[in-house]
């Protein structure tokens, strides 16, 4: 379904995206990982045809660059940072949903789940809300229309702990139609969605794991970390997993169980620019 070829993202000087090569299908859930400037967010973006980019992106077969409308009307996305858009939150539902066929009133509806008044504000100018409430907002339009994909960039930062929890079980009512792609810091929050996990690095996929939904609960993973230095919190998070470590502390070695590597890989992604590499490999 999204194919990306040879992916090369360059602005001035500084390369972003270095030769990405991805391919995601139809009912996969993706959880994007990596540290600030893995190049997560530009991946993104050249996905929804927003960058020009050296090799090839198609959804579908379709190159969203040049077939924006066409590929956007089969997208929910909800962007990292709010745009500045100074349309009324009332025009603002009505055009979303014109875009996509959809009913202004589901909107509404779903926004009101996430605790989100939109009759009371519907006067008010987007760019005037909350950062919580613009976020609401824009997952409210997201997940209004019959999106058979879903892109979420940091989709609950500025979210409260009560509409943080609903959003995560809105997401978990379109498990079986929508096609997902999560960028997110918190892996923990996500793992029960997804089915695969992709960590970026200086514009690199440097890990793709694919998780086996139906796999036995007996499965083991070898297990190996290698560190760019020594850091004790890090050390203490792995002695916790009973790694032991070799090679001036900066090799660790041990055995996770198949169902808890999610888990394992949330707590390595807070930890990202410390690992320079990482291998699970099925005993």
């Amino acid at each position: 379904m999204i194919k990306f070829e040879n992916i090369t993202k360059t602005f001035r000087r500084a390369r972003v995206l270095n030769g990405v090569d991805l391919q995601i299908g139809v009912g996969e859930r993706v959880a994007l990982i990596g540290s600030n400037g893995a190049g997560k967010t530009t991946l993104i973006r050249c996905l929804l045809g927003e960058y020009a980019c050296e090799g090839s992106v198609r959804i579908d077969g379709v190159d969203p660059r040049r077939n924006r409308t066409a590929v956007l009307g089969n997208i929910g996305f909800v962007p990292q940072l709010p745009p500045p858009l100074k349309m009324p939150i009332g025009p603002l539902i009505d055009f979303s949903a014109s875009l996509c066929g959809t009913d202004p009133a589901r909107i509404g509806a779903i926004a009101e789940q996430l605790g989100l008044d939109v009759n009371a504000i519907r006067s008010r100018q987007f760019v005037r809300l909350s950062g919580g409430m613009k976020q609401k907002l824009l997952i409210a339009i997201a997940l209004g229309r019959d999106a058979r994909v879903l892109v979420m960039d940091e989709p609950a930062a500025n979210l409260d702990p009560d509409a943080r929890k609903r959003f995560f079980q809105l997401l978990a009512e379109r498990l079986d139609d929508a096609t997902m792609i999560i960028s997110s810091h918190r892996l923990d929050e996500v793992s029960s969605l997804v089915n695969r996990v992709i960590e970026m690095d200086m514009g690199r996929i440097v890990l793709d794991d694919k998780v086996a939904e139906e796999g036995e609960l007996t499965d083991v993973l070898a297990c190996r970390v290698v560190l760019k230095r020594f850091e004790p919190a890090f050390a203490k998070s792995l002695v916790g997993w009973d790694l032991t470590p070799e090679a001036d502390n900066l090799v660790w070695r041990g055995q996770v169980a198949a169902p808890d590597r999610l888990r394992f890989l949330g707590i390595m992604s807070r930890y990202t620019g410390l690992v320079s590499e990482l291998s699970m490999v099925e005993e």
